[in-house]
């Protein structure tokens, strides 16, 4: 196949410099800080984090939706409160876990769709510090993470199948959770800016909010797959990103709504797809892909919160190459794991973690601190680029060789292997960059091969 990226700018001669621009982060009307503007160019380069989906609901094992999936009315679920009791939850191993894996950052559930504060929130009493175990678990996280050097993001659910005052009666989801009274749309509003104004206030930097739910007040059309229509609610988000802004002036938002980003929002995200494909039919249009920084989350079984009974777990050859894939789509990835209900992170992920780490180890220069290079539709794999080179990342084991047509430079520095530095043979004829890859060493989840250029 001819290959995309050497017919883009850079066959014009420009320079790399100009091309590790970043994309245009002030298309929008909403004018970024220089804070955010950093922020989002430090995210671009983290490439990759851990997303931790944990919570009340883990003691059911049964994922984060069991509420609304078995219709628990609101009395029954609120005895979780009492069973959940997480004695072995420790967050160094958490975070040692992370960076194990070459994860640069965390996202964390402080409140999911059932409602479920993770920390010392003095606006609900549905919280952890009201459990046996009593102890203010993100405390403990945003503190280690601080320690390790490990970037802190919070989940936080728009959606709420608990509360009165969210507007459960034009939702599409927790209608079988038993509530009858409807209270005040105002008051909901007002109770999220109060938690956030804590979350962004007590407990130290916090990189960004990850928003979710605002799905629940769309209409989504079964037949053509898409979301159509506005929200049945005014969620008042220029209220809400202002706060967001004003509290932490470097605080990244984003929001998985499934639609092109809203004015305000600095980095867009993609729910179990890659930026550009929609393999689920509820997620993302493949065109309303923005310029701002991108994010995949990827569960790494079937799960995102615990699920005792979900066998579903991507081999560590998968995930790698999701991660590279991500990055060569010019996107971080965000991987999940779902603790049990007694804190701990069950060991088919740990084990999964600790491959992806070996791999890091050899392979992080050509992951973080990168860009996508453009080749997106090469059937050997994808491209990624730093400020001083090209990393050929082959994904077919099969893959006799790689042909690059109108390439730009008139001479190459080095080709090597990046796992050992073995020089790497190709022929460079009329514009036409051929690199053999018969009889070298090949990697079984990813060979990467780095390019310097003169």
């Amino acid at each position: 196949m001819r290959s995309q990226f050497w017919n883009l700018s850079i066959a014009t001669g420009l320079i790399l410099a100009a091309l590790f621009e970043p994309h245009d982060l002030i298309s929008q009307p909403y004018q970024p800080s220089a804070e955010v503007i950093a922020a989002r160019k430090a995210f671009q380069a983290d490439k990759f984090g851990m997303f931790i989906h944990w919570g009340a609901s883990s003691v059911l094992g049964d994922g984060e939706w069991v509420m609304n999936n078995r219709n628990i009315k609101v009395p029954e679920y609120q005895k979780l409160q009492q069973l959940f009791y997480p004695s072995q939850f420790d967050a160094a191993t958490w975070v040692a876990a992370a960076k194990a894996a070459g994860m640069k950052y965390i996202t964390f559930i402080t409140r999911h769709h059932d409602s479920f504060s993770n920390w010392d929130t003095q606006y609900s009493d549905w919280k952890i510090t009201n459990t046996p175990y009593g102890q203010d678990v993100l405390k403990a996280l945003s503190d280690e993470c601080r320690k390790e050097g490990i970037k802190l993001y919070l989940y936080y659910s728009l959606l709420d199948w608990y509360r009165t005052d969210y507007q459960y009666w034009t939702g599409r989801t927790g209608q079988g959770t038993g509530r009858t009274e409807r209270g005040s749309w105002g008051d909901y509003i007002e109770f999220m800016k109060n938690q956030l104004t804590e979350l962004l206030t007590n407990y130290g930097p916090i990189a960004g909010i990850w928003f979710d739910g605002h799905w629940d007040q769309v209409s989504f059309n079964e037949t053509t797959k898409k979301w159509e229509g506005d929200s049945k609610v005014d969620w008042q988000y220029d209220e809400i990103y202002s706060l967001i802004h004003r509290l932490q002036p470097g605080t990244l938002i984003g929001n998985n709504h499934h639609l092109a980003p809203i004015e305000g929002e600095d980095f867009q995200m993609f729910e179990q797809d890659l930026p550009g494909q929609n393999t689920t039919g509820w997620g993302t249009d493949p065109n309303s892909i923005s310029a701002l920084p991108l994010e995949s989350c990827i569960t790494m079984n079937g799960s995102w919160g615990f699920n005792i009974t979900d066998r579903n777990y991507k081999s560590t050859r998968e995930m790698i190459q999701l991660l590279v894939k991500a990055a060569g789509l010019d996107a971080n990835m965000l991987l999940n794991v779902g603790p049990m209900p007694n804190g701990v992170i069950q060991p088919e992920f740990i084990n999964r973690l600790d491959s992806i780490g070996k791999w890091m180890q050899v392979n992080a220069e050509s992951i973080h601190g990168t860009r996508g290079a453009g080749i997106t539709k090469e059937s050997w794999g994808t491209v990624t680029r730093s400020t001083e080179a090209f990393y050929f990342h082959v994904l077919d084991t099969a893959a006799t060789k790689i042909r690059l047509e109108n390439f730009p430079y008139k001479k190459l520095k080095s080709l090597k292997l990046l796992a050992n530095g073995k020089s790497i043979p190709y022929e460079l004829k009329k514009k036409v960059l051929t690199i053999g890859l018969d009889g070298i060493e090949k990697d079984a989840y990813d060979t990467v091969i780095k390019m310097i250029y003169e």
